[in-house]
């Protein structure tokens, strides 16, 4: 954190076939070395894959929809009060929630054994589309991790 000031954050250049600032910042996690055309290969792919599947016409939509189904809405921040550490339940921040979701579907996806990532990434899509896998299970968890400490709600900053 800075000392003085605020960092403004960089504003990003919509994508070029949806149009959408989402899915840049989705390439732009995906990606490896700054190979940003292959990642953009990758989840183009990954996307119309799943919407052929899903027999839907809106592949955006379709997107959005795995996004908000995946962020989580309440996690546990520790906090330190009188010697002893709490993990305090606090809602997540609309940014973070999104770039949690990001790096769940993707650490889940590459850890996934289909051939090829746009079909793993595919799978995970339709996984958290039918609210099954493991990145599913993952924001389950932060919720029951909240849900369990919600006694110490109180300490909330």
């Amino acid at each position: 954190m800075p000392r003085r000031g605020h960092i403004s954050k960089r504003d990003l250049t919509p994508d070029s076939v949806y149009n959408s600032k989402l899915v840049t910042r989705f390439i732009n996690n995906l990606m490896y070395s700054g190979k940003k055309s292959i990642g953009s290969k990758i989840f183009y792919d990954a996307i119309e894959m799943t919407a052929k599947k899903r027999k839907e016409d809106n592949a955006l939509e379709l997107f959005k929809k795995v996004i908000d189904t995946a962020k989580p809405i309440v996690e546990v921040r520790s906090k330190r009060i009188g010697g002893a550490n709490y993990q305090v339940p606090i809602e997540v921040k609309q940014d973070r929630a999104i770039a949690l979701a990001f790096r769940w579907i993707l650490k889940n996806s590459r850890a996934r054994k289909e051939k090829s990532m746009a079909q793993r990434l595919c799978g995970e899509f339709d996984d958290i589309l039918n609210n099954t896998g493991a990145t599913m299970k993952k924001r389950d968890e932060v919720h029951r991790m909240a849900d369990a400490n919600k006694a110490f709600a109180h300490f909330r900053v």
